[in-house]
């Protein structure tokens, strides 16, 4: 039998073992037969086997190639495992639904928390083939994820997945459950994107740029953190007060503001 592996701090690597968690996780991602599964940092495979037996095949995209044979290895006799070598930031979700003749995707992962973010938002790019997404992620992380307007951890973040996905936290895991421990709970968080007719249909690039902006300096007033992308006339346009900070708010607020910078 293969030596548990070494967790790599180079990769963010902490092992989930605690089989009451591995359990909810499987039992609230559901899996079923005819689902292409996509799981981002396999790690050790504590959520890929449960995944695999259930659906029967699964895609795995892992970084670290000291842990791909062992879990090829354990993959026999318990399904179709396939796993993608690469940095899942490089990979094309939309390209691989197509490669696949499927119209979505699921994707799962405990990912590393060090990058949470751009993962999610590389998802949010592929939002049109994904059918949801359960991930593991720090706690203030999943917090400012949900966060509504007027929450002191209300962002960036909270606005631009809310404009994409329903961001459903669903149940916290403690720092225990890991090998080695990280220094902070976690949390478990369901993402579903939002239907094609409930997108906004803001330039992204623009979008961005406004909701960076905004939130770049909060204390400061919309008027003033968007001093470089449209003035106070052009905040009043779209129905906001200049004197407004970026924390009150709502996501579509953020759309409004910038459709009228893209006209």
């Amino acid at each position: 039998m293969n030596a548990p592996a070494r967790p790599k701090k180079s990769f963010g690597q902490h092992f989930l073992h605690e089989r009451h968690y591995i359990d909810r996780i499987v039992s609230v991602i559901s899996p079923r037969a005819d689902d292409f599964l996509v799981e981002i940092g396999p790690g050790e495979g504590a959520l890929t086997f449960p995944l695999l037996a259930a659906a029967g095949k699964l895609t795995a995209i892992e970084l670290d190639t000291d842990l791909i044979p062992n879990l090829e290895a354990k993959a026999a006799g318990i399904g179709e495992l396939s796993i993608v070598h690469a940095d899942v930031l490089k990979v094309d979700f939309t390209a691989m639904a197509q490669r696949a003749g499927v119209s979505r995707l699921r994707v799962a992962g405990n990912l590393p928390y060090y990058i949470s973010s751009p993962i999610l938002f590389h998802c949010v790019d592929h939002a049109a083939a994904i059918a949801d997404m359960h991930f593991m992620l720090q706690k203030e992380v999943v917090d400012r994820m949900a966060a509504e307007p007027g929450s002191k951890v209300y962002g960036r973040l909270s606005v631009m997945l809310q404009l994409a996905c329903r961001v459903e936290p669903l149940f916290d895991v403690p720092p225990g459950a890991f090998r080695p421990p990280p220094k902070v709970d976690s949390s478990v968080v369901r993402l579903v994107p939002l239907p094609a007719e409930a997108r906004h249909d803001a330039n992204p690039a623009r979008l961005h740029a406004v909701v960076k902006a905004a939130f770049a300096q909060r204390r400061k007033t919309l008027g003033n953190a968007l001093r470089q992308v449209m003035d106070a006339d052009a905040i009043r346009s779209a129905g906001i007060d200049p004197k407004d900070r970026a924390e009150v708010l709502a996501p579509m607020d953020f759309v409004a503001l910038a459709k009228v910078q893209d006209t």
